[in-house]
């Protein structure tokens, strides 16, 4: 049988950062559930995950969704051709008890699309998740802190550009919030993806599903990417990340910066400013586009600008409407 697995495939704590995560490594990292099941079951199951799913943030998702449901089926001594539409409804609804509804509907989506695979791959004759319907989850609005324009402009004063690290922490948040881009593809930037149109700077973003977004950039982020770029001298090295990683000697290194440093240092710059912590990287996103529908703009052009398959999407980083219903409510007078 084939030793190539995936690297921590069942215990991955962070998103791979690429397909050399892909690497040799021992049978026990195979789900039991899985392992008992035979070689196809095995070679079916490695290829779901290397091959069926391409982007390394939902395959470390997935994985972790899938192990649980193993372990749960493994504890209660149930086989992988013993799992049936009973089964799942019964993890489902103990998972429902102690998760969030949105997390039990990603649980529940993993499994059926790996059972899919399964099925396709002739290892298994139905899927007995097909059938499963999870908690019901209906979002009118978008739960993700968006800061004013007054507070963003006051993280942005606070930070320090005396020194590169500074100058780079100010442009990658002032990309996410002029451009509405996710910090996924703001750190997978490369030098070659701001570049020159017309008279204009434009921001090549690299999105999920390996589609590419093209964003023309705001005054205010293109004066501070160039700063940030002439002070790291790194304007030439097309191929190179944009945003760097910053060595124990604070220097910048040739390492792409990580969305979880990313979000460090949003936490530490907000501390700072004297901004709530509770912020997040998608913060920026929803304040740009609450900013921008504040201003005039419309739904449709923040649609385009996100790249958001949905208009309903997009409405629920709308915040303008928050500020009209405080007022209304104070109208209730007794």
């Amino acid at each position: 049988m084939t030793r190539h697995r995936i690297r921590h495939l069942t215990h991955e704590k962070t998103p791979p950062n690429s397909s050399s995560d892909l690497l040799v490594c021992s049978n026990d990292q195979i789900p039991v559930l899985i392992r008992d099941a035979g070689v196809r079951a095995q070679q079916r199951f490695l290829e779901f995950f290397a091959a069926h799913i391409r982007n390394p943030g939902t395959r470390a998702v997935y994985a972790r969704a899938v192990a649980n449901f193993c372990r749960w089926c493994e504890n209660h001594r149930v086989e992988l051709l013993q799992v049936s539409p009973l089964v799942v409804a019964g993890y489902i609804e103990q998972l429902t008890q102690s998760r969030s509804a949105p997390t039990v509907k990603l649980h529940l989506a993993a499994i059926r699309m790996l059972f899919d695979w399964l099925v396709v791959g002739q290892v298994l004759p139905l899927n007995p998740a097909a059938s499963v319907r999870g908690p019901k989850h209906v979002v009118r609005k978008g739960k993700t802190p968006v800061l004013s324009a007054a507070e963003t402009r006051q993280l942005l004063n606070a930070i320090d550009c005396s020194k590169i690290v500074g100058l780079r922490d100010r442009a990658l948040i002032a990309v996410m919030v002029f451009s509405f881009a996710r910090v996924s593809a703001v750190v997978g930037l490369n030098v070659q993806d701001y570049y020159p149109l017309g008279r204009r700077m434009w921001f090549r973003l690299h999105e999920k599903g390996g589609k590419h977004h093209e964003v023309p950039a705001h005054h205010n982020a293109e004066a501070y990417v160039d700063a940030y770029l002439e002070a790291a001298g790194i304007a030439d090295e097309r191929k190179s990340p944009l945003f760097r990683s910053i060595s124990r000697h604070r220097r910048l290194t040739n390492n792409g910066l990580h969305r979880n440093d990313a979000l460090r240092m949003i936490k530490r710059r907000a501390r700072q400013a004297g901004i709530p912590e509770h912020i997040c990287c998608h913060t920026f996103r929803a304040t740009g586009i609450t900013t921008y529908l504040e201003n005039g703009g419309s739904l449709e052009h923040a649609q385009r600008i996100a790249a958001h398959e949905s208009v309903r999407t997009t409405k629920l980083y709308d915040r303008t409407s928050d500020a009209v219903s405080l007022d209304e409510i104070e109208r209730i007078i007794i």
